[in-house]
Parts: C-alpha cells; sequence; structure tokens
C-alpha cells in the first residue's frame, strides 16, 4: 500500500520528446510575444501591461534596456510560482522569460513595421495574446501578473485573460502620464486584443459545448446521435429530485458548429426533451474524435 502511495504522488518521467516539444513552444511563444513588444508597440510608445508594462516605463524613463527590466522584476514571481504551482512551472516559466528578455534585446534595434499607432496596437495586440496563450498552454508564464491570475482562476470565477485586463487597466493608466493619453488608449486597445487571443490560443479555436440530455427515449436518441452526428454518447442514470423516478440522462460533448443538429435530433425524438448546455475550454483523451457520419 505504501508503494503504491508513492508511486502515484511521485512525477512520472516525461519522455525526452515531450520536453523536446514544450522547449520548441516555449521559444516560439516568447519570439512571438517579444515580435509584438519591439516591432509594434515599443516604437509607438504603446505599452504592455504587467510587469512588461513597468518594465517598459521603466526603460524609458532610465534609458537602461527593457529585456533587463524584465528579467529581475520577474524574479519574485517566479519564487511565488514555485511554491504555489510546483516546480515544473516555476522552471518553464524562468526559461521562458529568459528567452523573451534575450528576443527583446535583440530585436530592440529593429525598425518598427508600421508608424500607425492603431495598426501597431492591433497587429502588437495580437502577436502578445498568441505568445502569452502559448506559454501558459505549455504550462509556464512571461509575467508575473499572470502568475498571479493562474492563482486567482482557481478561486475566481474569471478567465486568465480577464484577470491579467483588469490588472492591466491600472497599470495602463500610468502611461497616460509618461506617453500621452492618446497613446494610453492605444494601449487598451492592444490589451482587449490581447486577451482575447490569449483565451483562443489557450482554449483552442475549436470551441466545444457538453450538452446535458434528458428524455422520454434515451436510447433512440442516443443511437441517432452516434449514427447521423458521429458522437459518442455516455449514458448517465440517476434518480429524479421531485418525482424519485428513475432517470437515463445522456451525455454528449459536441463542436459548436454541430450544436443545432443535436439539439434538432434530440427535439425530433422528443419535443419537450430537458437539454442542458455548457461550455467546455478544453477536451483531451478519450473517444472524443468525430466518427463517420451516414
Amino acid at each position: 500500500m505504501a508503494a503504491q502511495a508513492k508511486a502515484t504522488r511521485s512525477h512520472k518521467r516525461q519522455p525526452l520528446s515531450y520536453h523536446i516539444k514544450r522547449f520548441f513552444f516555449m521559444v516560439l511563444g516568447s519570439l512571438i510575444f517579444a515580435t509584438g513588444l519591439e516591432i509594434f508597440l515599443v516604437p509607438n510608445s504603446i505599452i504592455d501591461g504587467g510587469i512588461t508594462g513597468i518594465s517598459i516605463l521603466l526603460g524609458h524613463l532610465s534609458g537602461l534596456p527593457i529585456g533587463l527590466f524584465l528579467f529581475v522584476l520577474n524574479l519574485p514571481f517566479l519564487l511565488i510560482g514555485y511554491k504555489q504551482i510546483g516546480r515544473t512551472f516555476a522552471v518553464t516559466t524562468l526559461v521562458s522569460v529568459s528567452l523573451m528578455s534575450v528576443f527583446v534585446s535583440l530585436l530592440g534595434p529593429v525598425a518598427a513595421l508600421t508608424v500607425d499607432p492603431l495598426l501597431a496596437a492591433v497587429f502588437g495586440g495580437v502577436l502578445m495574446g498568441i505568445g502569452v496563450g502559448t506559454i501558459i498552454r505549455y504550462g509556464g508564464s512571461l509575467d508575473g501578473t499572470e502568475i498571479v491570475a493562474i492563482l486567482l482562476t482557481r478561486k475566481l470565477p474569471f478567465s486568465v485573460g480577464e484577470i491579467v485586463m483588469f490588472f492591466n487597466i491600472f497599470i495602463l493608466g500610468s502611461a497616460g502620464f509618461v506617453f500621452g493619453w492618446d497613446h494610453a488608449m492605444y494601449s487598451l486597445i492592444a490589451y482587449y486584443i490581447a486577451f482575447k487571443m490569449i483565451d483562443i490560443t489557450v482554449e483552442g479555436l475549436d470551441e466545444s459545448k457538453s450538452v446535458t440530455i434528458i428524455a422520454e427515449t434515451p436510447e433512440e436518441i442516443s443511437e441517432a446521435i452516434q449514427y447521423r452526428l458521429g458522437r459518442g454518447v455516455t449514458h448517465i442514470y440517476g434518480k429524479g429530485g421531485y418525482s424519485g423516478e428513475d432517470k437515463e440522462l445522456l451525455y454528449v460533448i459536441v463542436t459548436r458548429l454541430e450544436l443545432a443538429k443535436l439539439k434538432s435530433i434530440v427535439l425530433e425524438f422528443d419535443s419537450h426533451a430537458f437539454i442542458a448546455i455548457e461550455h467546455v475550454s478544453d477536451v483531451t483523451g478519450g473517444r472524443f474524435r468525430k466518427k463517420a457520419i451516414h
């Protein structure tokens, strides 16, 4: 029993390919983020948020490299991440922040691709969001506020992108005093786009829905869903709290585009069926892969 408990609690050694894949996406995410920062935002006096935004402001005021502030200011949050989330997260974040600092320093002398602040805000925000979301998806972070956001998502009903946005609203206000209020408003546009892109990157483009169905003909509906929609169905057996009758619930996960067809199939068999639909941020494993339909 003790040996089994020890094996359960110990970390399973991952294959080399797993670590190579994570490192590749850490490099990719850091490079994408640094590109959005140095090629679009910084040359147009549009700031990023969190520690990155503070680093931009300090770099502008002191004349020191932004990459230096990015690395030094993130160190305390790495310690928090190590204690609260785990060693793997802290190591991944340390590597990502180090890579980001290097890429930001290397891209500093590169000329901006546009001097239009609106274009810079849009494309910079897109690249920042993709970069941050890629790192979060593979177990790390690029900014101290993201570490706090990941911890707060355990207790608050908000996404990582939304919490980061709340932090950045206060930080962006300081940009108005340094770069002017026009640039502060452009920064808000960049942030709105960035936090949307973070959620899309973390959760995936293929949005899924979980559907719970209570109907009078569960067997027929289940067969129709599998045959006509190509999705597997799980049968859950329960009892009605009011009637005390035994109930057979159907549970199925579909994509957003398949939802209308699923509802039409259910209502075709039972026009009074109970259908509960919930958002699913990510689906892995199991038999979610779609089968061929007839």
